[in-house]
């Protein structure tokens, strides 16, 4: 039976990780629970064996139902039948085969009929869901709007709303409009408190929200008049029993189109206020798409994963001239770096999920007693690095998500153009990953300042300090000559951004990305001491770090001031 939990080591690794003790240690609050609860754990060993066993039965629903109905749900895709999405019928089965397995509220408290899991154990499921069907994790992902609501909103919302997602209810975050895209601050959704019926009213547009019809919506919305602003927003829950929202039409995508992509029409649709007023954007989006960028690296790294089986096994089958493509020199050398950047997408992807989760954390526990000078320390130090490493892992699984998918559809040939292979619809699928939560422009955007405030460098010295196994010493040393050069970059951008204002908005992008090609090598390093297939990697992949760097740096250190202004000159240019 396929299963994509057991057919994966690089997961199980992953899962592993020495910070899973301090992270189930803070998750469990010391097991304070262990009596409370028949499934809740007794210690460490325990937990671990309930995330072994859960993670197991997601592989084997991934691999047995959603990754077989994957096919037939992209030709099918969703319908509007009576201004309401009807999913394709893989897609229902899907999620029926999820439900089943109790796989609703992964992360959410127990007394909200969830199952405690830690955050790293979320991010690994949604990863074999993107493995399966790319889709369809953005319908199951966003269960982890209900952390937003677990986080932010109040005990009477959290007691009603987080039950029925642990039972399997769907979720949606309706962000976006016609005419506030990236820009969520001009949106214009208006809330309105009726005083009669003692709730929020909703009208309004909303325009590319995933999985749209779902039975739980958080909306961003405008409750203060008279503003236009960002300090005007406010952040709702609607239930869609309630009515008042009706699917105007679900988008014609390129890929996923499993996933309803859905514009929707607010005629006076009640909702509940999450939080403070005007908080909206500035406070709870924010924490909400923090949460579905790491959701779309897992669903990016999984793509991964699928692109790079698909190209080896093909690889291995497809012959020419008597032999194995895979035995022909230019094939073996992309599937070799096709799975570099597959372990150091993931390497990055947990490293950045073990900071996020700390973090996170610590805000709960925050919630229930006064942290310690200690504990507000720690929360401080990992949420600076979930903060600098979440849109490092967006931009880098993303890109290398399309990059794989490419490569994928290359060793293919011309069969890799036709239906009959499933990369050419891994391909279509990966093109919006660099694209929603954010694209890789915005994404760089969000990471400059952990370049230039040092948070990157900071990280990258504790990695250097760290001890290292003997055949990736010569990995660890090309990585301290690299980290000279990122350094040399930083400076310079920094002195002459003095000069010439807006140079550093110009080099963000080399700068973010020479950051991130110097970490995941010495998280590859990291792990070669476990496996002697890390190792390969980690040498594969600081070969194309080196590369990449030394054209961000042949480039930057030969830069004028004035070159911001070249390019600025197509902005007078109109057809």
């Amino acid at each position: 039976m396929a299963n994509f939990f057991s057919d994966n080591k690089d997961l199980q690794f992953h899962l592993g990780h020495p910070l899973m003790r301090r992270i189930v240690e803070l998750k469990e609050r010391g097991f304070a629970e262990k009596d409370l609860y028949d499934y809740a754990p007794q210690d460490f060993e325990d937990a671990m064996d309930s995330y072994r066993r859960v993670l197991e039965i997601t592989g084997e629903v991934c691999g047995e139902t959603i990754a077989p109905n994957a096919e037939e749900v992209d030709h099918e895709g969703p319908r509007v039948e009576n201004d309401h999405v009807v999913y394709a019928r893989g897609t229902a089965e899907n999620l029926k085969a999820i439900v089943d397995a109790g796989l609703g509220g992964m992360t959410l408290p127990r007394k909200y009929d969830g199952l405690n899991f830690p955050l790293v154990c979320f991010v690994m499921a949604n990863e074999m869901v993107a493995r399966a069907d790319a889709g369809f994790e953005n319908i199951w992902g966003l269960q982890d709007c209900a952390e937003t609501l677990n986080e932010f909103a109040s005990e009477e919302i959290k007691q009603f709303f987080l039950p029925w997602v642990s039972a399997g209810a769907t979720c949606a975050m309706d962000l976006t409009e016609p005419d506030a895209g990236s820009d969520l601050g001009a949106v214009m959704l208006k809330a309105t408190w009726d005083e009669e019926r003692g709730t929020w009213l909703l009208n309004g547009v909303k325009r590319f929200i995933t999985n749209g019809d779902g039975d739980v919506s958080l909306v961003l919305a405008r409750t203060e008049e008279g503003t236009s602003d960002a300090r005007g927003l406010s952040m709702l829950v609607h239930d869609k029993r309630d009515g008042g929202v009706k699917v105007r039409r679900i988008e014609n995508k390129l890929g996923i189109k499993g996933s309803p992509t859905c514009e929707l029409v607010f005629t006076n649709a009640p909702a509940r206020l999450v939080g403070d007023r005007k908080m909206g954007l500035i406070k709870y989006v924010m924490s909400l798409m923090n949460a579905a960028r790491l959701g779309i690296g897992a669903q990016s790294v999984g793509l991964c994963e699928a692109a790079y089986r698909e190209a080896l096994k093909y690889a291995h089958e497809r012959e020419q001239f008597g032999k194995p493509i895979i035995r022909f020199a230019a094939i073996s050398e992309m599937l070799s770096n096709m799975k570099a950047k597959l372990h150091g997408a993931r390497a990055l992807l947990y490293e950045t999920t073990r900071f996020v989760e700390i973090y996170k954390q610590y805000t709960h526990i925050s919630h229930e007693r006064p942290l310690e000078a200690e504990e507000r320390q720690e929360m401080k130090f990992y949420n600076r690095l979930a903060d600098g490493f979440t849109p490092l892992v967006k931009l880098f699984s993303s890109e290398y998500a399309n990059q794989l998918a490419y490569d994928a559809i290359q060793i293919h040939g011309g069969s890799g153009f036709m239906k009959d292979y499933p990369c050419e619809r891994l391909y279509r699928d990966a093109r919006i990953m660099n694209i929603y939560e954010g694209t890789s422009q915005l994404q760089v955007v969000a990471a400059i300042n952990a370049v230039t405030k040092g948070t990157f460098l900071e990280q990258i010295r504790r990695y250097e300090a760290e001890t290292y196994a003997e055949p990736v010493q010569p990995v660890v040393a090309k990585l301290r000559e690299l980290t000279e050069r990122f350094e040399q970059m930083n400076a310079r951008v920094e002195e002459l951004d003095k000069v010439q204002p807006g140079y550093k908005e110009f080099h963000a992008r080399r700068l973010v990305e020479t950051a991130g090609h110097i970490i995941i090598p010495y998280l590859l390093a990291r792990q070669a001491g476990e496996e002697a297939e890390y190792v390969r990697s980690a040498q594969i992949y600081c070969k194309l770090a080196e590369a990449r760097i030394a054209e961000a740096y042949t480039y930057l250190m030969h830069s004028e001031p004035s070159d911001t202004e070249l390019f600025r000159q197509v902005e007078q240019e109109y057809l």
